[in-house]
C-alpha cells in the first residue's frame, strides 16, 4: 500500500501564517489611528502584571522599521512549519509562545520586551535542530536553509545592543531547541526503496538477473524453469501467439503476466 506523502500544501498551511502578520499589523495599525501604545502589555521581568506580556508581546511592536523586520521571517517560518509540521505545528507554536515568554520574564532585564522576535528565534531554533534529529533529507535541506536566510540572527543572542531584547532572543532559541529535542522521535521515515524492504528476494528481482554471480550484466536474464518447460508460472498468466516470417518458419512468442502480492 503507499504510503500517503507528508508534506501537503494545504489552506492553513499559506493561511494561518497571513492571519498571524495581518494581527501584527492590525494591532500596530489600532495604536497610530488612535494614538495609543500597548507597549506596557510586553513583558516585564520580576512583575506578576509583566506576565500578560506571554500572551500579548508578540503582537506588539515599538515602530514601522520593528514591525516589517520581524513580518517577513514570520511569514516564512511559520509557513515552513505548518508545511513540514503540520502534525505537531499548533502545539510547537503554542508550547513555544509559553516557553519562550516565561524564559524572557525570568532572565529579562526590568524593562518592556514586546515583538514577535522571540517566536521568530524560536521557529528558526526549531526548524534547524528538528531537522538535524530527523536526518530525513529534505528536512536537513530546510535545516540549511535556514541557516542560510537567518544564520545571521545568532549575534543578537548577545547584548551588542541595548535597544534589542537579546534575552527574548535567547528564550527562543532555547525553546525551539528544546522542542526539537522534545519531538525528535516525531520524524518522517525515509521512502525505502524495494530492495531495502525485508520481504525482498533477490531471485525475484527480474532485474538482478541481467548480473551474473560476478556482477557482469548479461544481455539475457536465464529463464526459470517454468518458461523452459512450456508452463505458466505459478500466479500468473499464460498468453501466446504465433506468426511466420518471410522463410516460412514459425515464430512463438509467450508472455508471462505475474500477478502482484497486493491482488493475491
Amino acid at each position: 500500500m503507499k504510503e500517503s506523502n507528508p508534506f501537503v500544501f494545504t489552506t492553513g498551511v499559506l493561511g494561518y501564517p497571513i492571519l498571524f502578520v495581518l494581527l501584527i499589523w492590525i494591532v500596530f495599525w489600532f495604536e497610530i489611528r488612535f494614538g495609543i501604545s500597548f507597549n506596557n502589555f510586553g513583558v516585564r521581568p520580576g512583575e506578576i502584571k509583566g506576565l500578560r506580556g506571554i500572551l500579548f508581546s508578540p503582537f506588539i511592536h515599538g515602530d514601522i522599521k520593528h514591525l516589517f523586520n520581524n513580518t517577513i521571517p514570520l511569514f516564512v517560518l511559520s509557513m515552513s512549519l505548518f508545511y513540514f509540521y503540520r502534525k505537531i505545528s499548533w502545539p510547537v507554536l503554542i508550547i513555544g509562545l509559553l516557553l519562550t515568554g516565561i524564559l524572557t520574564w525570568s532572565i529579562g532585564r526590568p524593562a518592556n520586551h514586546i515583538g514577535a522576535s522571540g517566536i521568530i528565534y524560536m521557529l528558526a531554533a526549531f526548524l534547524f535542530f528538528k531537522g538535524i534529529f530527523s536526518k530525513y533529507y529534505r528536512l536537513v535541506a530546510l535545516s540549511l536553509i535556514v541557516v542560510f536566510l537567518y544564520g545571521g540572527m545568532l549575534w543578537y543572542v548577545t547584548p551588542i545592543d541595548p535597544e534589542i531584547s537579546w534575552e527574548g532572543h535567547l528564550s527562543g532559541l532555547i525553546s525551539g531547541f528544546v522542542l526539537a529535542f522534545f519531538y525528535r522521535k516525531s520524524t518522517i521515515k525515509s521512502p525505502k526503496y524495494e530492495w531495502e524492504k525485508p520481504e525482498y528476494s533477490e531471485d525475484e528481482d527480474l532485474f538482478m538477473q541481467h548480473f551474473d554471480e560476478h556482477g557482469n550484466f548479461i544481455e539475457e536474464a536465464p529463464q526459470p524453469p517454468e518458461v523452459n518447460s512450456g508452463q505458466a508460472p505459478k500466479g500468473g498468466y499464460d498468453t501466446q501467439f504465433s506468426e511466420k516470417e518471410d522463410d516460412n518458419s514459425e515464430v512463438t512468442y509467450r508472455y508471462y503476466y505475474k500477478k502482484s502480492k497486493d491482488k493475491e
